[in-house]
């Protein structure tokens, strides 16, 4: 006969082995491993659309507002104008304010010379200031700004350096800006071959692209000068590139903004109100998609207020 002192051993054991068990089977369901729900990497993918871009700051407001957070930013032209912003600290409410106090002409540094109207120092500067001269891989979130290498057409993703000098190269429009030079090289507009950085938000690690495509339409846009035809010719031949891009998105959000033109300063209220409008429509859906992706129905990390 076996001592008591070996039985109680045996049964402790037994014990010991039961709740390890149970610590890795769900309640309910006898011999399913529990898994912790996975919180999907989430990226904010910009668009270009000059002033258009502050329907941008709608967007990231009612999204913060609901508690969904970006863990990436990603920026084309106005886009990367916004999104360096936002990487770098400044919540909607404060880049709303800085869009209600901009005045437009501090970015009219005129110039003579031939490849552009503007130089584009004066945009650099302002990104700069408003983040502390900080460089990009410095700012509070990862952060990349889509330009475009003028000889050979390819796309340019920045994520270091200086930041003012890598958004002024993704939003230097051709003929209206001169192309910015860094290290030998001239960089133009990253709309051309960008318009809606998906691609780079998914190369910097991201689970879940939400994109916003603020792009205009050709449909009704004047073409009887000059300017019209070459925006005209940058619209449709974005359009193009822009839609192919955005199949890779898992979520597509689109103001409504017929009525703001490119370079309209005057309707950022409106523009703003209407990102607004569009981010919320967009809610369920994001919602919906990111708890499948996460394996949970109900995702803790995105908050309900």
């Amino acid at each position: 006969m076996k001592s008591p002192l070996i039985l109680r051993r045996a049964l402790l054991a037994a014990s010991v082995a039961w709740l390890a068990g149970c610590a890795t089977v769900a309640p309910g369901k006898p011999g399913q491993a529990a898994t912790a729900p996975h919180k999907p990497r989430i990226a904010l993918a910009l668009g270009g659309g000059a002033a258009r871009g502050f329907a941008h700051i709608g967007v990231i407001k009612m999204l913060e507002s609901q508690g969904i957070v970006a863990d990436y930013v990603v920026g084309t032209s106005a886009g990367a104008v916004v999104g360096s912003l936002y990487a770098g600290g400044h919540d909607a409410y404060a880049m709303q304010k800085i869009a209600q106090q901009l005045d437009e002409t501090i970015f009219a540094d005129w110039t003579l010379g031939g490849r552009g109207f503007l130089k584009g120092e004066a945009l650099q500067g302002f990104v700069n200031q408003h983040l502390r001269n900080r460089p990009l891989e410095g700012l509070n979130k990862p952060f990349a700004a889509v330009a475009t290498d003028l000889k050979s057409g390819e796309r340019v993703v920045f994520r270091t350096g200086d930041s003012g000098l890598a958004v002024r190269a993704s939003a230097a429009v051709p003929g209206v800006f001169q192309p910015t030079q860094f290290a030998g090289k001239s960089y133009v507009d990253g709309g051309l071959s960008s318009p809606v950085p998906v691609q780079a938000a998914r190369e910097m690690g991201a689970d879940f692209v939400i994109a916003v495509d603020i792009s205009a339409r050709p449909e009704g846009q004047p073409v009887d000068s000059l300017s019209s035809v070459m925006w005209q010719t940058i619209t449709i031949m974005g359009g193009v590139i822009g839609r192919n891009e955005l199949r890779d998105a898992d979520i597509v959000i689109r103001p409504n903004l017929p009525y703001v033109k490119s370079w309209d300063f005057t309707a950022r209220h409106d523009a703003i109100l209407e990102g607004e409008r569009a981010a919320q429509a967009a809610i369920p859906l994001i919602r919906q998609k990111l708890a499948r992706q996460a394996g949970s129905p109900a995702l803790a990390s995105v908050k309900t207020p």
